[in-house]
């Protein structure tokens, strides 16, 4: 069946999963499971064992997942993370997906957790194919509009080549800012993952392999979603 879906929105069962009642166990989970991890326990196992401690359903541990990390990896990332000013004297490198997803989840409505290292994570996925929504356009413009605003005007974008339709969002994203004085190089990388973890300048994104691998990174979800979203549907799970 084709996906129809207009909006990158929530789940219809995310207002109970993520109900006010809900959090105090999702934050004892991330904890737990955090804890779990500095101890190298394997995730998935960890996982399992922290989910079903708190009774926690398939998203619920996805959420917990996304929020946690390490304490190892907690202070290498807030080790490396510097503002967004410093993306005028150095290269700024953007996680697309990463970051153009969340953006779109804060604008339609979707859950976005505050996660251990206060990055901004939503629950969406794209499976193989990246469909354009609603709120494509607005998150790219509000995206251009912020850069904009801070003085960056030439970044590097880097999209998953794999994925369906990223020459249609590269196409998209040049139209944005055709005619603004922003200088966005988009690229269509075969593992965009690895060109950010070792990108020569700082790296935009929340994807948790990468930070624990670059050499310095902002969070511009976060800051993006704080300065523009103010209705945006935020979490904290720390």
């Amino acid at each position: 069946m084709p996906d129809k879906r207009k909006h990158r929105g929530a789940h219809p069962e995310d207002e109970r999963f993520f109900a006010a009642d809900q959090c105090d166990a999702l934050r004892r989970a991330v904890e737990e499971y955090s804890w779990l991890l500095t101890r190298e326990y394997a995730e998935d196992s960890a996982l399992a064992l922290v989910g079903n401690r708190y009774s926690l359903t398939e998203r619920q541990r996805l959420a917990v997942r996304r929020a946690s990390c390490s304490d190892q990896s907690l202070r290498r990332r807030t080790e490396t993370m510097v503002p967004l000013s410093e993306g005028t004297r150095r290269p700024l490198g953007i996680d697309g997906y990463n970051l153009l997803i969340t953006v779109e989840s804060a604008l339609s409505g979707g859950p976005i957790f505050a996660g251990r290292d206060g990055s901004y994570r939503d629950l969406a996925s794209i499976h193989g194919t990246y469909r354009k929504v609603n709120e494509t356009q607005p998150a790219i413009t509000m995206i251009a509009d912020h850069l904009s605003s801070a003085e960056i005007l030439a970044v590097d974008w880097y999209l998953d080549r794999p994925v369906s339709n990223s020459a249609r969002l590269k196409v998209l994203m040049a139209e944005v800012v055709e005619h603004s004085r922003l200088r966005w190089n988009i690229e269509l990388a075969d593992n965009p993952d690895a060109v950010l973890a070792a990108y020569d300048g700082v790296v935009a994104t929340s994807d948790s392999w990468i930070l624990d691998r670059c050499a310095a990174w902002v969070n511009l979800a976060r800051d993006i979603i704080d300065a523009h979203v103010p209705d945006a549907w935020k979490i904290t799970l720390r």
